[in-house]
């Protein structure tokens, strides 16, 4: 299936389940789990089911929950190596990731 023949992918935030979804006429096409606090957004799992891989389902779901999470003021810590590898692969979300420094007194 060509880009053009893909249906779009809606991405939706079911905060009760901790995890964005993506959703193509309805059905669930696969889902990024995360634990959020006030100030963070930790992405741990991403899965695109059969049937719906190789189809930017993956890439839509990251793209759409990082576009939030800076929308939102929340720093990215991408534990899911999909996360991490997409981000890498685009330097114009790389300043949303959590440096992580922490202040040690004497």
């Amino acid at each position: 299936m060509s880009d053009s023949q893909t249906p779009a992918a809606q991405i939706v935030d079911n905060a009760e389940a901790n995890r964005y979804e993506a959703l193509i006429d309805g059905e669930l096409a696969g889902f990024a789990e995360y634990i959020r606090t006030q100030r963070l957004i930790a992405f741990v799992h991403t899965e695109v089911h059969t049937g719906y891989e190789g189809q930017g389902i993956g890439a839509a779901l990251v793209r759409s929950s990082l576009d939030e999470a800076r929308a939102a003021g929340l720093a990215v810590l991408p534990v899911c190596p999909f996360y991490a590898g997409w981000i890498a692969r685009h330097p114009e979300y790389k300043a949303l990731v959590y440096s992580g420094k922490s202040k040690v007194s004497d």
